[in-house]
C-alpha cells in the first residue's frame, strides 16, 4: 500500500496519490536489508545494502565486498557497556543514528540497549536510568553526551591555557552542576550534547584542498605517525584528528574500553571505514537517482576524486544538474518530471542564489569581509559532498546567541574573554552558547562556536540536523538559513532546496 505522500513543485499539487506511488513501488523490487544492527550479530555486511528511509531508499557499499563480521571490531562489544562501533553508526541511518530508530529501540528494549548506555546516552550518569526522562536529550533530539575536560586539553593531550572564563547559567541535564561529572569535580568537565557524525565516505572527510588551514592561516599540523597533514574535518571540534584518533577516543569514552585495542585490530577498523559510501539511491518520487542523467547514488562517491573545489568543470551537485535537460523524459510520470525539475532548481539555488553573509566566524573573520556575497557553496564546496575543502571550522549561529533556535532542554553557558585575548570576532567578550564548539579545543575566544561543516550525502536517512539535533527535518535546515541570514526564499525555492538536500 502506497501511503506517503511527498511535496512537489506548487503548480503540480493536481498530482493524484496513485501517481506518487510510481517510484515507490520501483523502489519496493529493489531487496532490502534487516535494519537495526546490534554488537556481536555475526551478521554478514553486505558489499551493497538498501535501506527505505523516509524520501525513499539509502544504500551503502562497502568497495571491499562482503564483511564477515564475527570478530571484526567495528561490529563487536569491546568495551564494558556492549555497544560495538555499529551501535551508533548504523547503516540504515546512514552510518549515524536517527531519533526515529532512537525511539524504536527504547520500545523495544525498554531502554536496556547498550545504546542508552550512562555514559552518554544518558542527560548525565547521575540520572536513574531505567527512566525514559533521563534519556531525554537521546531520545528527542538524538544526542549522545560529550565530556570535555576542564580546562581544555588539545587533541595530544597537552593542557591549554582558556581564554575564557565559563559559568553554567542553565543546566537542565544536571551533569554541568554535578558534583562528581560536572565542572566542580575532581575531574572537571563540560557537558555539551551532539549528533554522531556519520562514519562514511571518509576519503572526502580526511582530504583537504589546502596545506594551511585558510580560517587562520597557519599550516596544517603534520601528523608524525604518518608523515601526513591532519585534514581538520574528522570531528565536530577537531579533538580527534585522525581515525585512529579517534577510534582510539571512542573507544575510551563511548564504548568504555580501559585498554588500547591491538595494532591489528585498530586497522581493521580504519580499512573498513574507509571502504564505506554512503548515499541516497532512489526516491519515493522521483524515482532512481542514477536515471535520466543524474550521478547519484554511492557509487559516483567511491569513483570520484576528493577534495576538488566546484567550479566550471565540477560544479556543486552536478549529479542531478542533468535533469534540468534530459531528467524530464516521455516515459517519466508527471510527479516524477515535476520532482527532478524541482532538484535542478535546487541545484541552481544552491550554486548562483547569492545573499549577504554575516557574523559569522571562521567566515567574516577572513579576508572576505563582513558582510561577504556568495551562496550557499562558498561554504559547502567540495564536490560530491558539500563540505568544506578549507580544513576548519565555522559558527554558523546554530548554537550561540542570538541565532540559535530556542532550547530549554540543552544547557547554557556564559563564556567571558579575559581582556588580555581578542574577543569572538562578532559576539564580544560575553557569548551566551548552548556549545562553544571548537573552543572547548582551543581555549580560544575567537573559537566559540565553531563547527566543523560535515559530509551532506544520505541526510534523509540521519534526522534530525545540525550538531545540537536543531533542525528536525530537511525543510528546518533550509528555514534556519533563510532567517540567519535573510535569503528571501520564496515558498517554491524552500522546496526546491528541500528535495535537492532529500536525493543527497
Amino acid at each position: 500500500m502506497c501511503h506517503r505522500l511527498r511535496f512537489v513543485p506548487l503548480s503540480l499539487t493536481l498530482i493524484a496519490h496513485a501517481a506518487l506511488c510510481t517510484g515507490a513501488a520501483a523502489e519496493s523490487q529493489a531487496p532490502i536489508t534487516p535494519y537495526w544492527w546490534s554488537a556481536n550479530s555475526g551478521r554478514v555486511f553486505q558489499g551493497r545494502s538498501s535501506y527505505r528511509d523516509a524520501t525513499g531508499t539509502l544504500t551503502v557499499i562497502h568497495v571491499g565486498g562482503d564483511v564477515d563480521t564475527r570478530g571484526q571490531p567495528f561490529f563487536t562489544a569491546l568495551g564494558r557497556n556492549g555497544r560495538a562501533c555499529v551501535t551508533c553508526h548504523q547503516p540504515a541511518d546512514g552510518m549515524s543514528i536517527s531519533v526515529a530508530t532512537i525511539q524504536a529501540r527504547w520500545r523495544a528494549t525498554a531502554g536496556k540497549d547498550p545504546l542508552f548506555a550512562a555514559v552518554d546516552g544518558s542527560n548525565c550518569p547521575s540520572l536513574p536510568q531505567a527512566e525514559a526522562s533521563s534519556h531525554s536529550l537521546l531520545l528527542q533530539r538524538g544526542l549522545f553526551r560529550i565530556a570535555r575536560p576542564w580546562p581544555p586539553r588539545a587533541p595530544d593531550g597537552a593542557a591549554v591555557t582558556p581564554q575564557f572564563r565559563i559559568e553554567v547559567l542553565h543546566d537542565p541535564s544536571g551533569c554541568n552542576l554535578d558534583p562528581t561529572y560536572g565542572l566542580r569535580s575532581t575531574h572537571p568537565m563540560v557537558s555539551v550534547f551532539r549528533r554522531p557524525r556519520p562514519v562514511g565516505n571518509l576519503k572526502y572527510v580526511t582530504n583537504y584542498g589546502y596545506i594551511f588551514e585558510p580560517k587562520n592561516g597557519l599550516p596544517l599540523p603534520i601528523d608524525p605517525r604518518t608523515g601526513l597533514r591532519y585534514s581538520g574535518n574528522l570531528m565536530a571540534d577537531q579533538r580527534d584528528r585522525t581515525l585512529e584518533e579517534q577510534a582510539r577516543d571512542a573507544l575510551a569514552t563511548h564504548l568504555q574500553r580501559p585498554e588500547p585495542l591491538s595494532a591489528v585490530q585498530m586497522q581493521q577498523i580504519i580499512d573498513f571505514e574507509s571502504r564505506i559510501y554512503v548515499a541516497q539511491s532512489n526516491d519515493h518520487v522521483g524515482g532512481s537517482l542514477s536515471d535520466g542523467g543524474a550521478e547519484g547514488g554511492p557509487d559516483a562517491l567511491a569513483a570520484a576524486k576528493p577534495a576538488v573545489l566546484n567550479g566550471p568543470g565540477q560544479p556543486q551537485w552536478g549529479e542531478f544538474a542533468a535533469w534540468d535537460r534530459t531528467g524530464n523524459t516521455e516515459s517519466s510520470s508527471e510527479a516524477e518530471r515535476a520532482f527532478r525539475a524541482s532538484v535542478a532548481r535546487g541545484v541552481k539555488l544552491f550554486r548562483d542564489r547569492t545573499f549577504l553573509i554575516t557574523d559569522s566566524a571562521g567566515l567574516n573573520s577572513m579576508n572576505f569581509g563582513n558582510p561577504t556575497r556568495d551562496s550557499c557553496k562558498f561554504c559547502h564546496n567540495m564536490t560530491r559532498t558539500g563540505m568544506d575543502v578549507a580544513p576548519g571550522q565555522v559558527d554558523l549561529g546554530t548554537t550561540n546567541e542570538p541565532f540559535a533556535d530556542p532550547a530549554a532542554d540543552l544547557p547554557l553557558f556564559k563564556l567571558t574573554c579575559d581582556p588580555r585575548y581578542p574577543p569572538q570576532p562578532f559576539l564580544g567578550r560575553v557569548v551566551y552558547t548552548h556549545d562553544p564548539g571548537f573552543a572547548l579545543t582551543t581555549g580560544k575566544c575567537a573559537d566559540i562556536g565553531k563547527i566543523t561543516i560535515q559530509d551532506m550525502r544520505g541526510l534523509a536517512a540521519r534526522p534530525p540536523y545540525f550538531s545540537n539535533g536543531s533542525a528536525r527535518t530537511l525543510r528546518d535546515i533550509i528555514d534556519y538559513y533563510d532567517r540567519r541570514y535573510d535569503i528571501g526564499l520564496s515558498e517554491q525555492d524552500k522546496q526546491d532546496l528541500t528535495n535537492l538536500l532529500s536525493v543527497l
